[in-house]
């Protein structure tokens, strides 16, 4: 049996963790405080996922650049792959919260997803449109 030693992040407590695993598969869990705790150590023992931010360059916007991020988490490996995606990703404005960057991102039924609204400037009378 091994251990493992986790901060909890499912809520804003952040409680010391222990996991108990037997193979792969949580059989314990010490130091929570709520029921996420669990449900945390087994995932990220498991099958760790993270939601990923960044941002990518926006065509005849207000401003250069547009917040982006997943619309629910990934699988911790597939992290440098979905950054590498967005490198080159170019939108053009208007762009609205919400609006989907890159459908279906690596595969896995996850959209990155724009986070701000960016208006369309107008070039001829440098005015925003």
């Amino acid at each position: 049996m091994s251990t493992r030693d986790l901060i909890c992040i499912g809520c804003p407590i952040g409680c010391q963790l222990q996991a108990k695993l037997e193979g792969n598969e949580v059989v314990e869990v010490t130091g929570n405080t709520c029921k996420k705790g669990v449900e945390y150590a087994a995932k990220e023992c498991t099958n760790p996922t993270r939601i990923v931010t960044s941002s990518v360059c926006v065509k005849d916007g207000e401003i250069e650049m547009v917040a982006v991020k997943t619309d629910s988490d990934i699988p911790k490996e597939k992290i440098f792959d979905c950054i590498k995606e967005l490198k080159d990703v170019v939108v053009s404005a208007p762009v609205n919260i919400g609006d989907i960057i890159i459908e279906n991102v690596l595969g896995t039924g996850v959209n990155i997803v724009a986070t701000r609204k960016i208006a369309k400037v107008d070039k001829k009378e440098d005015k925003i449109a």
